[in-house]
């Protein structure tokens, strides 16, 4: 590899790491940068996962040394979705792709709306839901979410932030940590499932893993450091640029590409 393509890799990983740990749809800029590189998207999604496993791996493990996972829950929680991943992975979606896009720019744009209407279910836990026992709606909930994230990681963070936080009732920065566990948990089998199909790229995986697990490990103390509303501002600014590309209204991809031309 070349100098530029190990810099690139790792830089592009330090932010996907910081931003996947505290929000999601870092995976947008992974994705960008792989397909840039040389990688077809197919190649380019299965080689992505290894920076997010390693991610995962990093984030989970900060966030347990600092007492906020709540190990058994999000075990609970990532079961459904471990099974959904496999089969999201495995599963080829006749769907046309700029549809998909836009469709998940909306839910995006809907989950923005409900995070500075409604602060406090986002910022404050909420007891009788933490002491709940996992329900039926929960177990469809994470699996369909398992599933999503199996087929394509983009914005999956979202989603998972958006189930543990209002149906578990964890603020954000405990809800993190779970989202952190609960991809730590599918990513592998997703991984599995894409090296059985030849579409995962090592060589490259590999060295942006480094640079993902700088950037989990430096969301997760920044995240405990400032707090859960901290981590709200970084997720409505994170949706708001992810939504923004997912509409066409900026081209996060060709920002990329014309940084290489120069």
């Amino acid at each position: 590899m070349s100098f530029f393509e190990i810099s690139i890799l790792l830089i592009s990983g330090l932010l996907v790491g910081f931003i996947n740990t505290l929000a999601g749809g870092g995976s947008v800029i992974s994705l960008s940068v792989l397909m840039m590189l040389g990688l077809p998207a197919t190649v380019a999604n299965g080689t992505n996962r290894i920076a997010i496993l390693v991610q995962s791996m990093g984030a989970t493990s900060s966030f347990r040394q600092q007492k906020v996972l709540d190990t058994k829950k999000g075990i609970w929680l990532a079961v459904p979705a471990v099974i959904g991943s496999v089969i999201g992975a495995w599963v080829a979606i006749d769907i046309n792709e700029k549809v998909f896009e836009r469709a998940v720019a909306v839910i995006l744009i809907v989950m923005l709306f409900f995070i500075v209407y409604k602060p406090e279910h986002w910022l404050k836990e909420q007891k009788h839901l933490i002491e709940k026992k996992i329900s039926i709606w929960q177990v469809i909930i994470f699996f369909f979410i398992g599933m999503y994230g199996g087929f394509i990681q983009v914005g999956v963070g979202y989603f998972l932030l958006a189930g543990i936080v209002l149906s578990a009732g964890y603020e954000l920065v405990k809800a993190n940590a779970i989202k952190s566990l609960i991809n730590l948990l599918f990513t592998p089998l997703a991984i599995l499932v894409f090296s059985f199909g030849d579409q995962v790229y090592w060589q490259y995986g590999l060295v942006m893993a480094g640079g993902t697990l700088a950037g989990a490990l430096w969301a997760t103390r920044m995240a405990v450091k400032k707090g859960a509303n901290f981590v709200r501002w970084v997720i409505i600014a994170v949706i708001l640029l992810t939504a923004a590309h997912l509409f066409g209204i900026i081209d996060i991809s060709g920002f990329i590409h014309s940084i290489r031309q120069t």
